[in-house]
């Protein structure tokens, strides 16, 4: 089986004591513990160091940072690169975040540099995709998101694909209380696996996971995880509570 990932984006959020309080809720979790479910936490940069010091001991939950810059070093006042992420022991890093392509700019041409560089340093690139409600309603999803896929992953050779996790998250779903139907997740999801396959073959495509993220909540993630292409979720404003997060964690197949 794909390895099933609950992975919590705290965007920014937190102060220092919330984040304390939140991280030693999660690492008082005692029940998550098998071979094909792990959480990841993206964390503001500034409790990167601390959440890993939190989670130090529980093995199947990683760290995460939110972005990473395309350069290693330099004058870039405010970014991180993955060279620093990969020296803190960071083991993911979220790549396309679709605030960040709206909020800041980035195309796919800058996250492909960001996915080569997040994979040079072994730290793992969680790539953000995902269409608008007008290219929904215009119903060009599919062409939108296979698009965004091709220009941002597919320089990458098969050796390198499978070690990129995939978060389709339909823009029109984040933060708006608007959730993909579990069908309209799975439809989405089977496309994308579908690209992957006619690029890289079927024993590629079926190891890459691909996440929904799209107001993922403990009332609804049973029945998203539940379907056959859908790995796990990419969760942003339920992530903030730890208990309705572990619920979430324990959704995963």
């Amino acid at each position: 089986m794909r390895t099933q990932i609950a992975a919590a984006n705290w965007k920014m959020n937190c102060t220092l004591q919330q984040a304390e309080d939140l991280l030693n809720k999660l690492s008082a979790v005692t029940d998550f513990n098998t071979s094909n479910k792990i959480a990841v936490i993206a964390v503001p940069a500034p409790y990167l160091l601390l959440a890993k010091q939190k989670l130090a001991h529980q093995a199947n939950m990683f760290v995460a940072a939110q972005n990473c810059y395309i350069k290693n070093y330099g004058a870039y006042t405010g970014e991180i690169s993955a060279e620093m992420l990969q020296s803190m022991g960071i083991s993911y890093v979220l790549i396309g975040h679709s605030e960040r392509r709206e909020y800041f700019n980035e195309n796919n041409a800058m996250l492909a540099e960001k996915i080569n560089i997040a994979l040079e340093y072994e730290v793992t690139p969680i790539f953000c995709c995902g269409e608008s409600l007008a290219i929904r309603e215009a119903d060009n999803q599919n062409e939108f998101v296979a698009q965004q896929l091709k220009d941002a992953l597919f320089h990458l050779s098969a050796a390198k694909i499978v070690k990129v996790v995939i978060a389709y998250e339909p823009i029109w779903a984040i933060g708006t209380g608007k959730t993909a139907s579990s069908a309209q997740a799975q439809e989405m999801h089977q496309h994308i696996r579908k690209t992957l396959e006619i690029q890289y073959g079927s024993a590629v495509a079926d190891v890459v996971s691909v996440l929904y993220g799209g107001s993922v909540k403990g009332n609804n993630a049973v029945e998203i995880f539940s379907q056959p292409d859908v790995d796990g979720g990419l969760v942003g404003g339920a992530s903030l509570i730890a208990e309705e997060f572990v619920t979430i964690m324990n959704a995963l197949k």
